[in-house]
């Protein structure tokens, strides 16, 4: 084996466990804690969590199994059904992410009418929307047989190799998928994401306004307790920026370069290497092992459930070794009484034995 492809093979085994553990645990947070599933955007992130783990069951191991062996597992009818699965789930938590952004904006710029805007029934029409979307576009790749096996991404997704009028309405459900998914949830994420980071720094600066008031009034401050003050003022203002470039930049990095290969490839008859081919769907692969962290387990709310979790297990586990371990001294106790009895009674025998008779 190449030393590439063994490099890729282990960026996808790696993407495969990172992703199945890390949506298992965001899916067993939803579960266990009913103040999660309360909230609108836990229906966002089920639903995101629901497509990763689909994704990471099955398109994943198969494009694994591709780069090893160069073909793909089962029948032609099987690759359909794994690529109509890889088009759909990449569609829906695309748009998931979309709806995710808007609820965070709305929540963010309009927080006395959230509550009024944003309600379950609004997140199930957009839930909804999401899967009408996406069933559309797999729907129509799947009747005009255009998934299969592509030796260029060594998966079963989207590929058309048909004559010239097929190919030209494949480019153009190519770029309209493209346009309509990748493209149109860029935008989104940029423009509601931007101002969510507008009014962040709008209510940073008023709070640093009231802070060095603060300051001046209290005079006598120690030094160090001032240094501290605008040291959190600097440590706020880098909070906000990270936290929205983190769910952009992961966005963009994970899914431009498959996205621009999918465009090239259609326009560009020189073949590309299958390494960059594997490379770029194994980035659009990473944003599933991506997503727990971003949207989920790094927040207080999640890492609060997961502590609580493990604590649960923790003193489970203790009580049950506790209980072992009294039910073993309980029967260790036993066995030694009855030792004792039993030697008292060979003792006994012995002395009736050798006590002289009358």
């Amino acid at each position: 084996m190449h030393i590439a492809e063994l490099t890729l093979s282990l960026l996808l085994a790696a993407i495969i466990v990172v992703s199945l553990l890390s949506n298992v645990v965001v899916l067993i947070c939803f579960l266990y804690n009913p103040n999660i599933r309360k909230q609108v955007p836990g229906l966002f992130i089920l639903n995101l969590t629901f497509c990763n783990l689909l994704l990471s069951a099955s398109s994943m191991p198969l494009t694994l199994f591709g780069v090893l062996s160069n073909t793909h597992p089962g029948g032609h009818v099987f690759c359909e059904v794994v690529g109509f699965l890889d088009t759909f789930l990449t569609t829906n938590s695309m748009l998931s992410m979309a709806a995710l952004s808007i609820d965070r904006w709305v929540a963010v710029v309009f927080p006395l009418s959230y509550h009024s805007k944003i309600r379950h029934r609004d997140a199930v029409i957009g839930l909804a929307y999401t899967w009408v979307h996406s069933l559309s576009f797999s729907v129509v790749a799947a009747c005009l047989s255009w998934v299969g096996y592509h030796q260029l991404y060594a998966s079963c997704t989207l590929c058309n190799n048909s004559a010239i009028n097929a190919k030209t309405q494949f480019a153009v459900y190519t770029l309209a998928l493209h346009t309509l998914t990748f493209l149109l949830v860029s935008v989104v994420l940029c423009v509601t994401y931007l101002k969510v980071l507008k009014v962040a720094r709008f209510h940073c600066k008023r709070i640093d306004v009231i802070t060095m008031q603060t300051l001046v009034l209290l005079v006598d401050i120690h030094p160090s307790v001032r240094q501290r003050c605008l040291e959190e003022q600097k440590r706020r203002r880098q909070r906000a920026t990270r936290k929205i470039s983190t769910f952009i930049g992961t966005f963009v990095i994970c899914f431009t370069p498959y996205v621009i290969t999918r465009i090239v490839e259609l326009f560009v008859t020189e073949p590309f290497n299958p390494y960059w081919g594997v490379l770029s769907k194994s980035l659009a692969y990473s944003k599933a092992a991506c997503d727990p962290f971003v949207y989920s387990l790094l927040r207080h709310q999640y890492r609060q459930t997961c502590s609580d979790i493990v604590n649960r297990l923790m003193q489970r586990s203790s009580l049950n070794a506790s209980g072992h371990q009294h039910e073993n001294g309980k029967i260790g106790k036993t066995d030694e009484i009855r030792k004792i009895r039993w030697s008292k009674e060979i003792i006994k025998d012995e002395e009736g034995e050798t006590r002289p008779t009358d």
